[in-house]
């Protein structure tokens, strides 16, 4: 898998990417902020926009090829968690126009006034969503974001471990239990340090509700999680699958699918025709998320985020998106662009049923909240 053969089709992006949608709030007359539609009814861009999205979650030649064709300059800035993201922006942080909040932080960000409402009127790429990504639970109407990339949350493994030859991790007992962990310890584990995800593991793993506010079950999952924490090896959720997954550092990953599929594609040997890392759902069922398009409250420049936001969603632009990344497209259009490999990969795309068994992360309220920063705090300060 080359990730640069998408480099070369950007040049041919669709002229719907072009011109710009109008509508939304007006903006101060900065040099940098939108400056309005001239006589013509052209939206006139920004000198630049400040983008603050998932690591390696874009193919930076995308970027460029924004910048050259409308001349706005991008200011790119990277975040490892959803957590991260919120606590910058709660930290006063003004100058970001577009961010990649997941579906339960969108909740989150639109109880504490931090977007902006869109109409999706003014974006002719909306069309090309796929169905069942428009109107998901966390912004039933579109008004405030736009579907991005979707996946979701199992186990990676190394194919050459002989353990796992004979026992394809299928289970969340391989991340939680003791005696199960044992077998393979010695060679690394990784799981995620997100303070929704690992949490929300454990209690599918536990037979519960991810979203869980019940004291008792949250407690039961913390325990769980200290029971396992001695056997695992790193919490990684920014790079693992760069720093840890290609090089063989672990054996074992709880990691979400188009990480895990990335280590696939840069371990692959054309001669034995496979690559060093299998990706499983678990029997027990698995998180399911869509990452979105948002526009900050904050911004003095929401008709170029506008326009940034309908230019992502173009057919191209988002196939080339999950050719990078290895994450399922929730846009439909894009499907006649992304490679067959990927698209037929059922660990990016899982088959329906498989999808019956996914659950999203949702919102848990300010209580809720609490008892999960509880469990996270005392997770991560235990030795």
């Amino acid at each position: 898998m080359k990730k640069w053969i998408w480099s070369l089709l950007l040049v041919l992006l669709l002229a719907a990417c072009g011109g710009g949608p109008a509508g939304g709030p007006s903006a101060d007359s900065e040099e940098s902020s939108d400056t309005g539609s001239d006589a013509s009814g052209e939206v006139q861009l920004a000198d630049e926009l400040s983008v603050y999205n998932w690591a390696d979650y874009i193919d930076e030649e995308m970027i460029t090829q924004y910048e050259d064709t409308y001349g706005v300059d991008i200011i790119y800035d990277t975040y490892a968690s959803n957590e991260d993201l919120l606590a910058k922006l709660q930290a006063g942080a003004e100058g970001y126009d577009v961010i990649f909040p997941s579906d339960y932080m969108v909740s989150i960000m639109i109880d504490l006034d931090l977007l902006s409402k869109i109409d999706t009127a003014d974006l002719p790429n909306f069309a090309n969503t796929d169905p069942q990504f428009v109107g998901a639970p966390f912004d039933p109407n579109n008004e405030y974001c736009v579907p991005y990339q979707w996946g979701t949350t199992g186990i990676g493994y190394r194919a050459d471990v002989e353990f796992f030859q004979e026992n394809p991790p299928d289970s969340w007992a391989y991340v939680f239990d003791p005696a199960m962990l044992e077998q393979y310890a010695d060679q690394g584990i990784n799981v995620l340090n997100d303070p929704r995800e690992l949490p929300g593991s454990a209690l599918i793993y536990l037979g519960y509700d991810p979203n869980t506010t019940n004291p008792d079950e949250l407690n039961e999952a913390r325990d769980v999680i200290l029971a396992a924490k001695p056997y695992w090896k790193t919490f990684n959720s920014e790079d693992y699958d760069n720093t840890l997954l290609i090089p063989g550092e672990v054996a074992l990953t709880q990691g979400w699918s188009g990480d895990v599929a990335n280590a696939y594609w840069n371990t692959y040997d054309d001669e034995t025709e496979d690559g060093n890392w299998y990706y499983s759902i678990p029997e027990e069922g698995a998180v399911k998320w869509l990452d979105n398009i948002c526009i900050t409250a904050s911004t003095e420049r929401y008709e170029t985020a506008l326009h940034f936001m309908n230019y992502m969603m173009d057919a191209e632009v988002a196939a080339a998106v999950t050719n990078f990344t290895y994450y399922a497209s929730p846009n439909e259009a894009a499907r006649e662009f992304i490679l067959p490999e990927i698209l037929d990969d059922q660990s990016i795309f899982p088959p329906q049923d498989v999808q019956d068994k996914l659950v999203w992360l949702t919102e848990v309220g300010e209580e809720g909240s609490f008892l999960y920063d509880e469990l996270w705090t005392a997770v991560k300060s235990s030795q």
